[in-house]
This record gives structure tokens, C-alpha cells and sequence, in this order.
């Protein structure tokens, strides 16, 4: 049976609008920022941030120096925001039901200081929530130290939570990511950027209880 549900964000969560955000580092100056900004997994200094091994500061720092002009962190932010799509109705009103049926919800994502200052906001949902509203906990790549598929991120989840693998079901749009949480033993669901993943989610749940 399961007690726990892993939410990945960008893709599951929230849509992703990977060549907006390439867009808008485009116009930061980041000429090659094709390159360097993956759907899954960062590259470079924009994977140093989201693993940790760099601040927000020194990620604007290092990022001011690539495009040769001094970028403020507001406009760091902005253009990491470009990853941020819609934010659907549907996904977070079944992740409030989930935890009102006595499910534990937890995101565990990559991602970084900038991201996560909207997505910690009163402005996540329009409503006036964050989308801590939706949630039991969280777990952020950077703070862990360790990026998906990184067994030690799932690991740092499995402590933290105290969780039985059998037990938990992880949310991803990700193939490697969804591959990583199978080898530790975890239920997986692997969904499609933007797509409605709810009904696949019950379903799931059904048969996982019928085992």
C-alpha cells in the first residue's frame, strides 16, 4: 500500500517551457544557452547551482561574466522563471486530495535558489498560496547536494521521510529519473510534460493496492 507520494516539479507539477527559458537567457547575452540548459539535467554553472556546489550569487557572478555585463540577481531570476509555464488547477487540487485522503506529499526536484524564490511565494498558485501549501515537505536538489538521478538525492528522501520504498510512488517526467527510483525499489509513474497525469495516478494506486 502506498503512504507516499514523490512529486517531481517541472513537467509534473508545474509545465515546462524549456525554450522560453533559452529564450530569455538569449537575451541575457548567453549566446550558447542551447548548450547549457537541459529539460532534465543542467550543465556547467547552471548545473553547479541546482547541485549545490554554487550559491545564487555565484551563479549570477559567473553568469554576468559569460554574457560580459553585470546581470542582477532579479534578472537571473526572470530568466530562470522561462522554465515556468502553466501552473494547472488540476495538479494541485488533486495533490491537496491526496493529502486529505492521509497520503504524504513530497516534491523532490531539480532545481535552484531562483526557482524556488516564485515557487516558495504567495504568488505560486494565484490563489495567494505557495506551493508549500500543497505539500508535507520538500526536497531541493541544491540543499541535498546531489541531482536526480543521483542515487543520493532518492537516498537523502528516504532518510529524511523515513520511507519503505515499497511503499512510496515517485512522479517524474524523466525517464533516467524514474529508472533511478525503480533500482531503490520504488513504485514509479512516468508521465509526459503538461499532460494530465491524475487519472494515471488512480489507476496506479488501485492496482498497487490490489497487489
Amino acid at each position: 500500500m502506498i503512504k507516499t507520494i514523490l512529486f517531481d516539479m517541472g513537467g509534473v507539477v508545474i509545465t515546462l517551457a524549456q525554450p522560453q527559458a533559452i529564450k530569455r537567457f538569449h537575451a541575457l547575452g548567453l549566446n550558447d544557452a542551447e548548450e547549457r540548459l537541459d529539460a532534465y539535467t543542467q550543465k556547467g554553472i547552471f548545473g553547479d547551482l541546482e547541485s549545490g556546489r554554487i550559491t545564487d550569487e555565484d551563479f549570477r557572478r559567473e553568469l554576468s561574466v559569460l554574457v560580459g555585463r553585470e546581470l542582477t540577481w532579479q534578472e537571473c531570476c526572470e530568466a530562470w522563471k522561462g522554465y515556468c509555464g502553466d501552473v494547472p488547477k488540476r495538479n494541485l487540487k488533486k495533490m491537496q486530495e491526496l493529502r486529505q485522503r492521509g497520503y504524504r506529499v513530497v516534491l523532490l526536484s531539480n532545481t535552484n535558489p531562483f526557482m524556488m524564490s516564485w515557487v516558495m511565494s504567495d504568488a505560486f498558485d494565484g490563489e495567494g498560496h505557495s506551493l508549500a501549501y500543497y505539500l508535507d515537505a520538500a526536497y531541493e536538489s541544491y540543499k541535498c547536494g546531489a541531482m536526480k538521478p543521483d542515487p543520493k538525492f532518492f537516498n537523502a528522501v528516504i532518510e529524511g521521510e523515513q520511507l519503505i520504498p515499497s511503499e512510496t510512488l515517485f512522479i517524474d517526467d524523466g525517464p533516467r529519473n524514474i529508472e533511478a527510483a525503480k533500482a531503490l525499489g520504488i513504485h514509479t509513474l512516468l508521465v509526459k510534460n503538461g499532460e494530465d497525469w491524475t487519472g494515471k495516478l488512480e489507476d496506479l494506486l488501485s492496482s498497487i493496492d490490489k497487489e
